[in-house]
């Protein structure tokens, strides 16, 4: 891993899940890992209902655009989070990979979505922990 990680979060739209994500990690962690998200057949705009429920935190991702997932973001992260794209990730060598198994919040209410903003926190806060010890 470089000075500063790099993390990459990948689902199919990039509009909820690896957006909330993003933003969790962005907030938590600020400019000590860089924060990357991409999709395999990316969204026209993020799920408001993800952007709602992430401002009930106070975070805003309204102004997130969904980006297509590219082998060159692939292979510029250390890590690399999938959820729930299923093989579509080009897999590179010395990169590490995760699954995370979520709710995908794409058509879901905001009291769907609030235990899925929640669980992400919490895997977030964990992965902070793993790459910036104290």
């Amino acid at each position: 891993m470089t000075d500063k990680p790099s993390v990459l979060f990948v689902c199919v739209h990039n509009a909820g899940r690896s957006q909330m994500a993003a933003g969790w990690l962005s907030h938590l962690a600020g400019d000590r890992i860089e924060v990357r998200s991409a999709g395999s057949a990316p969204a026209e705009g993020v799920n408001p209902v993800a952007v709602q429920a992430m401002r009930e935190v106070g975070i805003d991702i309204a102004d997130q655009k969904p980006k297509i997932l590219t082998p060159e973001s692939v292979q510029a992260s250390d890590v690399v989070i999938t959820m729930g794209c299923g093989d579509v990730c080009p897999i590179f060598p010395g990169k590490r990979y995760e699954d995370w198994k979520l709710d995908d919040p794409a058509g879901q209410g905001i009291e769907a979505v609030r235990p899925i903003r929640d669980e992400i926190r919490t895997r977030i806060e964990k992965l902070v922990g793993e790459l910036l010890p104290a």
